[in-house]
Protein backbone atom coordinates (compact mmCIF):
# COMPACT_ATOMS: atom_id res chain seq x y z
CA UNK A 1 0.00 0.00 0.00
CA UNK A 2 1.35 3.39 -1.00
CA UNK A 3 0.57 6.49 1.04
CA UNK A 4 0.78 10.03 -0.30
CA UNK A 5 -0.05 13.42 1.18
CA UNK A 6 0.06 15.68 -1.89
CA UNK A 7 -2.09 16.05 -4.99
CA UNK A 8 0.92 16.05 -7.29
CA UNK A 9 2.32 12.83 -5.81
CA UNK A 10 -1.04 11.08 -6.09
CA UNK A 11 -1.52 12.13 -9.71
CA UNK A 12 2.03 10.96 -10.48
CA UNK A 13 1.22 7.53 -9.05
CA UNK A 14 -2.03 7.23 -10.99
CA UNK A 15 -0.87 8.49 -14.41
CA UNK A 16 1.07 5.35 -15.51
CA UNK A 17 -1.66 3.08 -14.15
CA UNK A 18 -4.22 4.91 -16.26
CA UNK A 19 -1.98 4.61 -19.34
CA UNK A 20 -1.77 0.85 -18.72
CA UNK A 21 -5.56 0.71 -18.93
CA UNK A 22 -6.08 -0.06 -15.26
CA UNK A 23 -9.58 0.50 -13.91
CA UNK A 24 -9.32 2.91 -10.97
CA UNK A 25 -11.81 2.95 -8.10
CA UNK A 26 -12.11 5.58 -5.38
CA UNK A 27 -13.48 5.43 -1.83
CA UNK A 28 -13.44 8.89 -0.21
CA UNK A 29 -13.71 8.91 3.60
CA UNK A 30 -13.25 11.18 6.59
CA UNK A 31 -11.51 8.42 8.53
CA UNK A 32 -12.58 6.79 11.81
CA UNK A 33 -13.16 3.76 9.63
CA UNK A 34 -15.46 0.86 10.39
CA UNK A 35 -16.79 -2.25 8.66
CA UNK A 36 -19.10 -0.13 6.51
CA UNK A 37 -16.15 1.66 4.93
CA UNK A 38 -14.33 -1.62 4.38
CA UNK A 39 -17.39 -3.04 2.60
CA UNK A 40 -17.02 -0.20 0.07
CA UNK A 41 -13.35 -1.06 -0.37
CA UNK A 42 -14.18 -4.74 -0.83
CA UNK A 43 -16.66 -3.99 -3.59
CA UNK A 44 -14.27 -1.53 -5.26
CA UNK A 45 -11.53 -4.16 -5.26
CA UNK A 46 -13.83 -6.71 -6.92
CA UNK A 47 -14.93 -4.32 -9.66
CA UNK A 48 -11.70 -2.45 -10.46
CA UNK A 49 -7.94 -3.01 -10.73
CA UNK A 50 -6.76 -0.23 -8.41
CA UNK A 51 -8.36 0.98 -5.18
CA UNK A 52 -7.65 4.53 -4.02
CA UNK A 53 -8.94 5.64 -0.62
CA UNK A 54 -8.74 9.14 0.84
CA UNK A 55 -8.90 10.16 4.49
CA UNK A 56 -9.69 13.84 4.94
CA UNK A 57 -11.84 15.52 7.59
CA UNK A 58 -13.30 18.24 5.39
CA UNK A 59 -13.84 21.48 7.36
CA UNK A 60 -16.18 23.11 4.82
CA UNK A 61 -18.96 20.58 5.38
CA UNK A 62 -19.20 21.18 9.13
CA UNK A 63 -21.64 23.94 10.04
CA UNK A 64 -21.00 23.22 13.72
CA UNK A 65 -17.41 24.00 14.85
CA UNK A 66 -17.83 21.71 17.85
CA UNK A 67 -18.73 18.78 15.59
CA UNK A 68 -15.59 19.37 13.53
CA UNK A 69 -13.45 19.56 16.65
CA UNK A 70 -14.91 16.36 18.12
CA UNK A 71 -14.94 14.33 14.91
CA UNK A 72 -12.90 11.13 15.59
CA UNK A 73 -9.41 11.08 14.05
CA UNK A 74 -7.76 7.65 14.03
CA UNK A 75 -5.33 7.76 11.10
CA UNK A 76 -2.94 5.08 12.38
CA UNK A 77 -5.75 2.60 12.99
CA UNK A 78 -7.43 3.55 9.71
CA UNK A 79 -4.25 2.97 7.72
CA UNK A 80 -3.83 -0.49 9.22
CA UNK A 81 -7.42 -1.37 8.29
CA UNK A 82 -6.94 -0.17 4.71
CA UNK A 83 -3.71 -2.10 4.30
CA UNK A 84 -5.43 -5.25 5.54
CA UNK A 85 -8.26 -4.59 3.06
CA UNK A 86 -5.68 -4.49 0.24
CA UNK A 87 -6.11 -0.83 -0.70
CA UNK A 88 -3.47 0.18 -3.25
CA UNK A 89 -3.13 3.91 -2.56
CA UNK A 90 -4.13 6.05 0.43
CA UNK A 91 -4.38 9.83 0.06
CA UNK A 92 -3.88 11.77 3.33
CA UNK A 93 -3.92 15.47 2.40
CA UNK A 94 -3.78 18.41 4.80
CA UNK A 95 -6.35 21.19 4.81
CA UNK A 96 -3.73 23.47 3.23
CA UNK A 97 -3.18 20.95 0.43
CA UNK A 98 -6.88 20.84 -0.45
CA UNK A 99 -7.74 24.51 0.12
CA UNK A 100 -5.22 26.96 -1.30
CA UNK A 101 -5.25 30.54 0.09
CA UNK A 102 -7.24 32.94 -2.09
CA UNK A 103 -8.90 30.12 -4.00
CA UNK A 104 -12.18 31.07 -5.68
CA UNK A 105 -15.08 29.25 -4.02
CA UNK A 106 -17.17 27.09 -6.33
CA UNK A 107 -20.93 27.52 -6.57
CA UNK A 108 -23.50 24.77 -7.09
CA UNK A 109 -27.19 24.53 -7.86
CA UNK A 110 -28.83 21.29 -6.82
CA UNK A 111 -32.39 22.60 -6.90
CA UNK A 112 -34.29 21.27 -3.89
CA UNK A 113 -31.98 18.30 -3.29
CA UNK A 114 -29.86 20.26 -0.80
CA UNK A 115 -32.71 22.29 0.69
CA UNK A 116 -34.55 19.53 2.55
CA UNK A 117 -33.71 17.28 5.53
CA UNK A 118 -29.94 17.53 6.12
CA UNK A 119 -29.76 20.60 3.91
CA UNK A 120 -32.39 22.38 6.00
CA UNK A 121 -30.82 21.34 9.31
CA UNK A 122 -27.19 21.93 8.33
CA UNK A 123 -26.95 25.04 6.12
CA UNK A 124 -23.91 24.93 3.84
CA UNK A 125 -23.18 21.27 4.57
CA UNK A 126 -23.78 19.98 1.06
CA UNK A 127 -21.95 22.89 -0.52
CA UNK A 128 -18.90 21.79 1.47
CA UNK A 129 -19.44 18.17 0.40
CA UNK A 130 -19.73 19.19 -3.26
CA UNK A 131 -16.58 21.33 -3.07
CA UNK A 132 -14.37 18.58 -1.64
CA UNK A 133 -15.83 15.78 -3.78
CA UNK A 134 -15.28 17.88 -6.91
CA UNK A 135 -11.66 18.48 -5.90
CA UNK A 136 -11.03 14.81 -5.15
CA UNK A 137 -12.65 13.63 -8.37
CA UNK A 138 -10.51 16.02 -10.43
CA UNK A 139 -7.36 14.70 -8.74
CA UNK A 140 -8.13 10.95 -8.77
CA UNK A 141 -10.25 10.79 -11.95
CA UNK A 142 -11.58 7.33 -11.04
CA UNK A 143 -13.71 5.12 -13.24
CA UNK A 144 -15.95 4.33 -10.26
CA UNK A 145 -16.50 5.98 -6.87
CA UNK A 146 -18.21 4.26 -3.94
CA UNK A 147 -20.49 5.79 -1.30
CA UNK A 148 -22.66 4.27 1.41
CA UNK A 149 -26.45 4.56 1.30
CA UNK A 150 -26.54 5.58 4.96
CA UNK A 151 -25.85 9.10 3.67
CA UNK A 152 -28.47 8.71 0.95
CA UNK A 153 -29.12 12.42 0.49
CA UNK A 154 -25.38 12.98 0.03
CA UNK A 155 -25.27 10.11 -2.48
CA UNK A 156 -28.14 11.66 -4.46
CA UNK A 157 -26.44 15.06 -4.54
CA UNK A 158 -23.11 13.57 -5.65
CA UNK A 159 -24.87 11.77 -8.48
CA UNK A 160 -26.41 15.08 -9.52
CA UNK A 161 -23.00 16.78 -9.26
CA UNK A 162 -21.47 14.24 -11.63
CA UNK A 163 -24.43 14.51 -14.00
CA UNK A 164 -24.07 18.30 -14.14
CA UNK A 165 -20.31 18.24 -14.59
CA UNK A 166 -19.71 15.37 -16.97
CA UNK A 167 -16.93 17.28 -18.75
CA UNK A 168 -15.09 17.83 -15.44
CA UNK A 169 -15.75 14.50 -13.73
CA UNK A 170 -14.58 12.29 -16.59
CA UNK A 171 -17.69 10.10 -16.68
CA UNK A 172 -17.28 8.71 -13.18
CA UNK A 173 -19.80 6.02 -12.27
CA UNK A 174 -21.20 6.58 -8.78
CA UNK A 175 -21.90 3.34 -6.92
CA UNK A 176 -24.23 3.37 -3.92
CA UNK A 177 -23.67 0.53 -1.45
CA UNK A 178 -26.15 -0.81 1.08
CA UNK A 179 -25.90 0.41 4.67
CA UNK A 180 -23.90 -1.90 6.92
CA UNK A 181 -25.48 -2.33 10.35
CA UNK A 182 -24.44 -3.50 13.78
CA UNK A 183 -26.12 -6.59 15.21
CA UNK A 184 -28.72 -4.36 16.90
CA UNK A 185 -29.64 -2.78 13.56
CA UNK A 186 -27.87 0.51 14.29
CA UNK A 187 -26.35 1.89 11.10
CA UNK A 188 -22.56 1.86 11.30
CA UNK A 189 -21.14 5.38 11.55
CA UNK A 190 -17.87 6.95 12.62
CA UNK A 191 -19.89 8.94 15.15
CA UNK A 192 -21.01 5.73 16.90
CA UNK A 193 -17.66 5.55 18.69
CA UNK A 194 -18.70 8.64 20.64
CA UNK A 195 -21.74 6.84 22.08
CA UNK A 196 -21.70 5.43 25.60
CA UNK A 197 -22.71 1.79 26.09
CA UNK A 198 -26.20 2.84 27.24
CA UNK A 199 -26.59 5.26 24.32
CA UNK A 200 -25.56 2.58 21.84
CA UNK A 201 -28.28 0.26 23.20
CA UNK A 202 -30.82 3.08 23.03
CA UNK A 203 -29.83 3.92 19.44
CA UNK A 204 -31.09 0.50 18.33
CA UNK A 205 -34.62 1.96 18.60
CA UNK A 206 -33.94 4.02 15.45
CA UNK A 207 -33.76 0.81 13.40
CA UNK A 208 -36.85 -0.55 15.17
CA UNK A 209 -38.79 2.59 14.28
CA UNK A 210 -37.71 2.55 10.63
CA UNK A 211 -38.55 -1.16 10.38
CA UNK A 212 -41.98 -0.45 11.85
CA UNK A 213 -42.58 2.27 9.23
CA UNK A 214 -41.54 -0.16 6.48
CA UNK A 215 -43.93 -2.81 7.80
CA UNK A 216 -46.85 -0.37 8.24
CA UNK A 217 -46.24 1.14 4.80
CA UNK A 218 -47.02 -2.18 3.11
CA UNK A 219 -50.53 -2.18 4.53
CA UNK A 220 -53.45 -0.66 2.69
CA UNK A 221 -54.93 2.73 3.61
CA UNK A 222 -51.73 3.92 5.21
CA UNK A 223 -51.59 7.41 6.63
CA UNK A 224 -48.14 8.99 6.69
CA UNK A 225 -48.72 11.24 9.69
CA UNK A 226 -50.06 8.34 11.74
CA UNK A 227 -47.13 6.08 10.87
CA UNK A 228 -44.55 8.79 11.53
CA UNK A 229 -46.06 9.70 14.90
CA UNK A 230 -45.99 6.05 16.01
CA UNK A 231 -42.34 5.80 14.96
CA UNK A 232 -41.39 8.99 16.81
CA UNK A 233 -42.89 7.53 20.00
CA UNK A 234 -40.73 4.40 19.56
CA UNK A 235 -37.60 6.55 19.22
CA UNK A 236 -38.37 9.01 22.02
CA UNK A 237 -40.02 6.55 24.43
CA UNK A 238 -37.17 6.55 26.98
CA UNK A 239 -36.41 10.26 26.84
CA UNK A 240 -32.83 9.77 25.66
CA UNK A 241 -33.36 10.55 21.97
CA UNK A 242 -34.94 13.50 20.22
CA UNK A 243 -36.17 13.33 16.61
CA UNK A 244 -34.86 16.17 14.46
CA UNK A 245 -36.78 14.96 11.43
CA UNK A 246 -38.46 11.75 10.34
CA UNK A 247 -39.82 11.88 6.79
CA UNK A 248 -41.01 9.64 3.97
CA UNK A 249 -39.59 11.03 0.73
CA UNK A 250 -39.11 10.24 -2.94
CA UNK A 251 -35.71 8.65 -3.58
CA UNK A 252 -34.97 10.76 -6.64
CA UNK A 253 -36.35 14.19 -5.69
CA UNK A 254 -35.98 13.78 -1.89
CA UNK A 255 -39.28 15.63 -1.54
CA UNK A 256 -41.77 14.48 1.13
CA UNK A 257 -44.69 12.37 -0.09
CA UNK A 258 -48.14 11.64 1.27
CA UNK A 259 -50.46 8.66 1.04
CA UNK A 260 -51.95 9.98 -2.20
CA UNK A 261 -48.78 9.55 -4.30
CA UNK A 262 -47.31 6.26 -3.18
CA UNK A 263 -46.37 4.77 -6.55
CA UNK A 264 -42.77 5.99 -6.36
CA UNK A 265 -39.40 4.80 -5.09
CA UNK A 266 -39.59 5.84 -1.48
CA UNK A 267 -37.41 5.96 1.61
CA UNK A 268 -37.89 6.97 5.20
CA UNK A 269 -35.20 9.37 6.41
CA UNK A 270 -34.34 10.14 10.03
CA UNK A 271 -32.04 12.41 12.00
CA UNK A 272 -31.81 11.85 15.74
CA UNK A 273 -30.00 13.63 18.57
CA UNK A 274 -28.72 11.24 21.23
CA UNK A 275 -26.69 12.91 23.96
CA UNK A 276 -23.94 14.84 22.19
CA UNK A 277 -24.13 12.72 19.05
CA UNK A 278 -26.29 13.30 15.98
CA UNK A 279 -27.25 10.15 14.08
CA UNK A 280 -28.85 9.76 10.64
CA UNK A 281 -30.35 6.71 8.98
CA UNK A 282 -32.76 5.74 6.23
CA UNK A 283 -34.63 2.72 4.96
CA UNK A 284 -36.10 1.83 1.58
CA UNK A 285 -39.86 1.33 1.60
CA UNK A 286 -41.64 -1.28 -0.48
CA UNK A 287 -45.21 -1.15 -1.65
Amino acid sequence: MQVTETKSALMKLLAPLRLEGKRISFVPTMGALHRGHISLVDRARKECDIVVCSIFVNPTQFNNPGDLKNYPRTVKQDSAMLEKALVDIVFLPSVEEMYAPGEIEETFDFGMLDKVMEGAQRPGHFKGVAIIVSKLFEIVRPHKAYFGEKDFQQLTIIRELVNQRKSLTYGIEIIGCETVREQSGLAMSSRNMRLTEDERKEAANIYKALSMIKSEWKKSNTNNAEIINKAIKVIEQNGMMKVEYLEIADEKTLMPVNSENQGKLLRCFAAIQLGNVRLIDNMKLEI
